[in-house]
């Protein structure tokens, strides 16, 4: 019992700050999935994932010269890192939402500004002046001056730079203009890579790629670099566990024992055995969890069955969406279960699926505020079910159509196609998907946040009678 109690102790210290973005990155939070390897190579330039699998994190990682020693790249060694765009606001590094907005309306180009943003990064490093008073200053120097920008920037001496563009839908409400954008900073990484030992790397929501921004020549040179940030759920796992073996002590003793982990330079790393599906890796999260969501197998086994209920439409899982479930779990075990024999109780796994189905629908409210109007209209229903019934439910509140829901920024992006647009929006998205037999589903992941059923699944919290 006593075991248990410093185990939950321990998960709890360890994911205290999950879903807490903005604090400062601690070598031991560093667990690199084979798969992502191929993202931070530097001649990547286009990095894709959904939300919350780690554009933003391998962002501020990069930044880090400590952490860039630690993803064993020889490449990364010496190199100079830049931010050319991310959700925290640096007017003096790149522009803003305002300042893109003034500078379109203008008649400006957006490619300019970011190629300025790259020019103001040269000139510093190169200590040479260029006008810098606003950045239509600056970019009225690189048109006006072809030849003396083309000399600063080839004359940047020996040392190799990384510049990084992440949240790029900050940079506009309006979808169109947000492609305009976005195809400007691509058609301006090609010139950046026409200078030896610069490159550049941007990090693209899934529905940002799949738009219209690669419609420029040559931009197959771009996307023949593409890499998908996804999570196997070994990768999960694994990163769960390399959380835990550095929890603060004394909590992280335990943990690190369990693990077979062993400590370079202050921090603890996993052995192999933990980073891929393994029976290792599996034994071990029995030991937390137990080796059936109940009392025999019928119910599910707690090593997939979190996994497999956070996964979204497309049948990925998030990590920020896995720990703070795992989170949640520790948790509510402790305070309903305290006498239970493992850290984890399988029915706690439920209250676990809740906390982070709900955190979801939040995050998605933020990203399409249009998404949780809709959604929320279902509350009460049971998925699977027909098309008609949900449409029904749809019309009924917008009765003039799918271009009636208001949207502060980044609307349905088919709305005009009329609510099989909107389905379709929503399918990409991973919200929902269709079955062949033509009935509307929705994965537990948003199914709970939203309020719906679903025969022998987790119920809502306070759902609807």
């Amino acid at each position: 019992m006593s075991d248990a109690r410093t185990l939950r102790a321990a998960i709890l210290s360890a994911l205290e700050e999950t879903g807490s973005p903005g604090g400062e990155l601690q070598p031991g939070a560093l667990y690199i999935p084979l798969s992502h390897l191929r993202a931070l190579r530097m001649d990547t330039s286009v990095v894709v994932g959904g939300r919350g699998v780690g554009k933003s994190f391998w962002t501020a990682v990069l930044q880090s010269s400590t952490l860039r020693g630690l993803i064993g790249s020889p490449e990364l060694d010496g190199v100079e890192v830049r931010v050319g765009f991310a959700g925290r606001q640096d007017i003096g590094h790149y522009p803003n939402a305002d300042v893109f907005a003034a500078f379109i309306d203008g008649g400006g180009d957006p490619c300019d500004l970011w190629r300025a943003t790259v020019l103001r990064w040269i000139a510093e490093r190169a200590q040479q002046s260029v006008p810098m008073a606003s950045w239509p200053d600056t970019v009225a120097w690189l048109k006006s001056k072809p030849e003396a920008a083309a000399r600063l920037m080839q004359r940047r001496g020996d040392w190799r730079g990384l510049i990084l563009f992440d949240a790029l839908d900050r940079t506009s409400n309006d979808w169109q203009r947000m492609d305009d954008i976005v195809r400007g900073l691509l058609r301006a990484m090609l010139w950046i890579q026409s200078f030896p030992g610069l490159h550049a790397k941007v990090f693209l929501r899934e529905d940002q790629a799949q738009r219209t921004v690669f419609n420029f020549p040559d931009a197959s040179k771009l996307a023949a670099t593409r890499a998908e940030l996804v999570w196997a759920r070994h990768d999960l796992h694994g990163l769960l566990w390399q959380r835990l073996v550095n929890a603060p002590d004394p909590h992280g003793e335990c943990l690190c024992a369990m693990a077979y982990a062993t400590k370079y330079d202050g921090v603890w790393w996993l052995p192999d055995a933990m980073k891929r599906e393994s029976s290792t890796q599996r034994a071990l999260f029995e030991r937390l969890a137990g080796p059936w969501m109940g009392s025999d197998r019928r119910r599910g086994v707690p090593y997939s069955w979190c996994v497999s209920h956070l996964a979204d439409g497309r049948g990925q899982t998030s990590p920020r969406s896995f720990l703070a479930a795992i989170r949640q779990v520790a948790e509510d075990s402790g305070n309903r279960y305290p006498e239970h024999a493992l850290a984890l109780h399988y029915e706690s796994m439920k209250r676990g699926i809740q906390k982070a189905s709900e955190i979801r629908v939040q995050e998605m409210a933020e990203d399409y505020p249009w998404v949780s109007d809709l959604l929320s209209e279902l509350r009460g229903m049971s998925v699977p079910c027909d098309y008609a019934e949900v449409q029904a439910r749809w019309q009924a509140r917008f009765p003039d159509g799918p271009q009636s829901i208001a949207s502060l920024r980044l609307p349905a992006q088919h709305a005009e196609r009329g609510w099989d647009g909107l389905r379709e929006d929503l399918q990409r998205l991973g919200l929902i998907k269709t079955r062949e037999d033509g009935r509307i589903d929705m994965p537990d992941l948003y199914r709970i946040g939203f309020g719906l059923g679903r025969r022998g699944g987790v119920r809502p919290r306070n759902r609807a009678p």
